[in-house]
């Protein structure tokens, strides 16, 4: 059992995206209100272009919203700092560190030795499953191998809010079922709020407390569906109140807004 946290609120009050480029206005996201409930599990799904990664930017502190406020914990978030972090869809690994030396990398922004940088690196490698291919170099790795280090580079910073952005997209369809029940374990123990992109409803089904539908045109939430089916779940068992979310879900995907 997850036990209660009471780090990593986030709220968005009135949050909106306008991209201006060539004298012409694009709404990438109408302003939007959410809150993300400390130690919680959040996917939004949606449409291409309905704002999931504009949102998760926003959180991010990658872009500065043009209407309203993001902030976590209370605090306004400005620009990105290590307790926001990022995993994307592409690894973002550097080519020439080993796994071992990728996640060190990311912890020189902390006040830590060499050798504590190196015992952190591996107690997170260790944490993926990876603690074996510590000394290999991203060449040398898998897909879902190269995505373990990406995560254990993100969760070294020790962040209080995890951003997803398709994260597991480019994988397989077993390595990706083995990375869902990584993520999900990991998060039991961590406690940290996840904000997870996907498109796929299933996978938001199997992860998730609640699950936030944007439609595009502008960007924008258009409803949220609360999940409170025991954990650990099976990916392969829907409970029939997933089964009619899953169908509305679709529903507002697809309809024309």
């Amino acid at each position: 059992m997850r036990t209660t946290t009471t780090r990593g609120r986030v709220e968005l009050n009135a949050v909106g995206m306008t991209y201006t480029r060539g004298g012409i206005a694009n709404q990438a996201l109408a302003p939007s209100t959410l809150v993300l409930e400390p130690g919680s599990f959040t996917s939004l799904v949606g449409p291409s272009g309905c704002g999931k990664s504009t949102l998760l930017n926003i959180l991010a502190g990658f872009v500065t919203p043009t209407t309203g406020q993001a902030t976590l914990d209370g605090a306004p978030i400005v620009g990105p700092a290590p307790e926001r972090g990022v995993v994307f869809q592409s690894y973002a690994l550097f080519p020439w560190f080993t796994a071992r030396g990728n996640v060190e990398f990311a912890l020189k922004r902390h006040p830590l030795s060499r050798s504590e940088r190196r015992d952190k690196a591996m107690h997170f490698l260790a944490a993926v499953g990876l603690e074996t291919g510590a000394d290999k170099y991203p060449a040398e790795l898998s897909g879902g191998m190269q995505q373990r280090v990406a995560l254990a580079r993100t969760l070294a910073s020790n962040p209080t809010l995890l951003l997803m952005d398709e994260p597991f997209g480019a994988l397989d369809a077993t390595t990706r079922q083995t990375m869902q029940a990584l993520l999900l374990d990991i998060w039991s123990r961590e406690k940290t709020t996840v904000l997870f992109v996907t498109h796929d409803v299933d996978e938001a089904l199997y992860l998730s407390d609640t699950i936030h539908v944007m439609a595009a045109n502008p960007g924008r939430i258009v409803d949220a569906f609360h999940d409170g089916a025991a954990r650990p779940r099976d990916i392969s068992v829907m409970t029939d109140q997933q089964v009619h979310d899953r169908h509305r879900i679709l529903e507002l995907i697809h309809k024309p807004h």
